[in-house]
């Protein structure tokens, strides 16, 4: 019997949905069937067509390469028997950026309703239920499969980011229905056993170690470029100088907030109001070295890469050959909080019987309550976990170290200025992220805390980053007024767009800023002032702390509610909201459905009804996170 291929597919914005997928690929690995998990937008969806022209339908005569073509009668796509799609949500419903091409290709009108007639397929989602458009990719996707054809196995699976246990909560028991269904229908050779949990899957890559140090300059291992050829991208971003690093926050404030400037200059970097720029951070020295002495690994021996299957791509960004302390500070998320499948995986290297008992209980399906309380609950690191786990961390062979740690994630922080003010410039403002658990050691975020330690007043301080698009889009048509609520650091992105408006002479701007007290935090407060003086800015300030009774940015809408409506409902303005996800979102949703009950005269249904359609519309905008 024939073992159908499993191809899964993933469009992913931070690492989430790819780390989903590569989970589906070991566990299907391990049910013996042949998979590969591939980023949707480096699938190819349709044969390479040597530049053939569409010669089908209405598109006759066209003169486009057909990659992604009016018809499938020629897609690749069709010939699959079995796809899982693993796909997360951004900004207002948006797919990922290595999903978008995919995307415009499969809600093509001309695609026929019989395309995916042969494919048994699952969605599996990844999104933010405090964001209106919860898991809008996956639902949409789902829908829009079956219309062609596909034959769902199960209804789409919704992770959560904002549920106590994370998305597993709702992945886990899903992939547990899934599994049965797929070696329902397609079941392997009983001379073909399942590999047992307790066994490790054999390694991606194999690590090959070089006796000799090779003639490579430091600044060639390096993927990142100080004077790129192309647009800056993660797979090669752009070294950006570091020009200030100025805390903005007053000295009794409890959080260290700063405002961050880079030169970037002869980069290609171009962007507007609403786009964010990401930076792939470093672990620092101190949790480097700690890691190399813990696995007994030496930082300045260079290795190269050889993967142990065909087909098998090398990891993006990784220099070859590379020292063990690129590798380490660069690339492995040391710091980050390991996922079930770390300790499936450490539990089947570990040599010691008491430290891979307690691994194995941790990666079973009854040990998930314990392990949330030992490792999620109070954020523990891989590097805490390897260091309550000696032995086992002592053994891990090098080979598994890309199966073991998550590849190091970029970071996404909304721009806030604009080239028009502040031309070959880029500037950021940072909420440095600590806090403390039950663990000793506060719990530090690591890009946060890395660009607050960097300080160009000593030296030169370069900054590996690009740009893309954000999710917030501001209208070009001149009269329109726009109303921004940004309390905190959500008020970045508004700074550049404000910088942009009245550049271009737009006015119409209305700010409604909160933050704790007006002497510690309250962002760009002269630069407001100064415009508000000028006539281009209407500034609305809630300052929480202030007085016995906390007023937040939602008082201030429900205090101007004739204000807010009048600018909505008569002048067509644009709504936007960035900031904290937690209660923010909903209270400032609240507020504007009293307005337009009070001020409008509406009834709770028609009121939610307008918001919709405002969301719809892309007139209500928001840009939140946890």
């Amino acid at each position: 019997m024939q073992v159908p291929q499993l191809l899964v597919l993933f469009g992913s914005q931070t690492g989430t949905a790819q780390d989903e997928a590569e989970r589906l690929g070991r566990e299907a690995r391990r049910r013996r069937l042949g998979c590969r998990v591939q980023a949707l937008d480096s699938y190819a969806v349709v044969n390479e067509g040597g530049g053939e022209q569409c010669r089908k339908g209405t598109d006759q005569g066209c003169q486009r390469p057909y990659t992604y073509p009016c018809l499938v009668l020629e897609a690749n796509l069709i010939r699959e028997p079995l796809v899982i799609f693993v796909c997360a949500t951004t900004g207002q419903g948006d797919p990922p950026d290595n999903m978008k091409n995919f995307w415009r290709f499969i809600f093509r009108k001309s695609l026929l309703s019989t395309s995916l007639c042969q494919m048994d397929f699952a969605v599996l989602g990844l999104g933010d239920s405090s964001y209106a458009k919860f898991n809008f990719v996956a639902k949409k996707l789902h829908r829009r499969l079956l219309q062609l054809g596909g034959s769902a196995l199960l209804p789409p699976c919704l992770g959560d980011d904002q549920h106590e246990l994370g998305p597993d909560a709702a992945i886990d028991p899903w992939l547990g229905d899934l599994w049965k269904k797929i070696m329902g229908l397609y079941p392997v050779p009983l001379d073909f056993p399942e590999i047992p949990l307790g066994v490790p899957l054999p390694s991606k890559f194999i690590f090959q170690f070089l006796q000799e140090v090779p003639s490579v300059g430091a600044e060639e291992l390096n993927i990142a470029s100080s004077a790129p050829q192309r647009p800056p991208s993660e797979l090669q971003p752009f070294l950006a100088p570091m020009v200030t690093n100025q805390r903005v926050t007053g000295p009794q404030h409890f959080q260290d907030v700063r405002l961050i400037e880079f030169d970037i200059t002869d980069s290609s970097i171009s962007f507007a109001a609403g786009d964010v720029v990401l930076i792939m951070p470093s672990n620092s020295e101190t949790h480097t070295q700690q890691f190399c002495q813990l696995l007994c690994l030496d930082p300045n021996q260079f290795f190269m890469l050889k993967p142990r299957e065909p087909g098998v791509h090398y990891p993006p960004g990784l220099p070859q050959p590379c020292t063990v302390w690129h590798l380490v500070s660069q690339y492995l998320d040391i710091a980050s909080v390991p996922r079930r499948s770390f300790f499936e995986l450490l539990a089947c290297l570990s040599p010691h019987g008491l430290e891979r008992e307690k691994l194995l209980e941790f990666s079973s399906a009854r040990g998930q309550e314990e392990l949330w309380e030992y490792c999620n609950r109070p954020r523990r690191t891989i590097l805490e976990v390897l260091c309550d786990f000696p032995h086992t961390a002592a053994a891990i062979p090098p080979d598994y170290l890309l199966d073991l740690i998550p590849r190091i994630r970029p970071r996404a922080f909304s721009i806030a200025s604009s080239l028009l003010v502040h031309p070959r410039r880029l500037q950021i403002l940072v909420a440095v992220v600590q806090y403390q658990t039950r663990l000793k050691e506060p719990r530090r975020g690591l890009c946060s805390s890395w660009l607050a330690s960097l300080n160009p007043e000593q030296g030169p301080v370069r900054v590996p980053l690009w740009v893309r698009p954000g999710s917030l889009v501001f209208p070009e048509t001149p009269g329109t007024p726009i109303i921004m609520v940004g309390p905190g650091t959500g008020v970045a992105p508004f700074r550049a767009a404000i910088q942009e408006r009245v550049a271009h002479s737009r006015t119409g701007n209305f700010l409604f800023f909160g933050c704790r007290q007006r002497d510690q935090d309250f962002y760009w407060q002269t630069e407001w002032q100064e415009l508000e003086k000028k006539g281009c800015l209407t500034l609305v300030t809630a300052f929480s702390r202030e007085q016995e009774q906390k007023i937040y940015v939602q008082h201030r809408l429900r205090e101007l509610g004739p204000l807010v409506w009048e600018l909505l409902d008569r002048q067509g303005a644009y709504f936007y909201l960035a900031g904290n996800a937690k209660y923010m979102p909903t209270d400032v949703a609240e507020a504007l459905t009293s307005i337009f009950q009070e001020e409008g005269r509406l009834s709770n249904p028609e009121a939610a009804a307008y918001l919709a359609r405002l969301q719809q519309t892309l007139r209500y905008q928001t840009e939140t996170w946890a």
